[in-house]
């Protein structure tokens, strides 16, 4: 069953499939419920199954101003609210499992399970701080040298060529929320995971790198690393049949 409900005056998109024991899907940047077909499929047989569009993915409308984690989990909070949901399992993938850690970190819930998740701050090198603050300067000297509209167009050449992927595909909103979530460190929060944390990586993910996982299970007092040889950022896409059997036995299904 596909559905909507509204959160700080947003429309959101979610999914409900199955019966028992709720599970809810987060889903990464730049992706939406879709996704998790497989692992829906794998899940509504013996759970109830609720994958969510976050806002500004899939279904989901955009914030009208610019959300942090703490506004995205927020929705998640209160979809649970909305659907009478206590005590869910959560499965976050990427930004779905900073999500995941924040709720988790505050709310009762069975079981966490984390594949390659965000949440621990990437460290920067001094190119990449030169980058930025280069950036920032010629955003605000351009304008005064070549005029406003010459600038802007300076301004996106340079943005295309060394932006990310993800920022250079999102509107204007969706770029700055993205540049304020990325920045976000959860590690202070992750102790206060005390529910089962099954962490899924792929030993090739350079988005979030395993040296990310091996410090969330150091961080977290229940977390298990799984280790998915050979894949990258996608791990439970990369490596199915993996993912399916560690997920089941976590899980407790036949």
């Amino acid at each position: 069953m596909d559905a909507r409900y509204k959160y700080d005056g947003v429309e959101l998109a979610y999914s409900i499939e199955g019966q028992g024991d709720v599970v809810v899907l987060l889903h990464g940047w730049g992706c939406d419920r879709t996704i998790w077909r497989a692992t829906r499929e794998l899940l509504s047989g013996s759970c109830c199954v609720v994958s969510v569009d976050f806002a500004g993915f899939g279904e989901s409308a955009e914030p009208h101003e610019v959300w942090g984690v703490e506004e995205y989990t927020r929705s998640v909070e209160a979809l649970m609210n909305e659907l009478g949901v206590e005590r869910p399992t959560l499965v976050g993938h990427s930004f779905g499992g900073r999500v995941a850690i924040v709720y988790a970190s505050r709310n009762s819930v069975e079981r966490v399970v984390l594949t390659d998740a965000a949440g621990v701050k990437p460290r920067r090198s001094w190119g990449y701080y030169r980058k930025v603050y280069s950036y920032k300067l010629l955003k605000r000297m351009l304008p005064l040298l070549v005029g406003r509209t010459k600038a802007n167009m300076l301004l996106e050449q340079r943005r295309a060529k060394s932006g990310s992927a993800d920022y250079n595909r999102a509107t204007p909103m969706m770029r700055a929320i993205l540049s304020k979530c990325v920045n976000e460190d959860l590690c202070h929060l992750m102790p206060g995971v005390k529910a089962p944390v099954l962490l899924f990586w792929g030993d090739r993910d350079t988005a979030t790198p395993i040296a990310d996982a091996h410090r969330m299970e150091r961080l977290m007092p229940n977390a298990a690393l799984v280790v998915a040889e050979g894949a990258g950022h996608f791990a439970w896409l990369e490596q199915p049949d993996m993912w399916q059997a560690t997920l089941k036995s976590f899980l407790n299904l036949k």
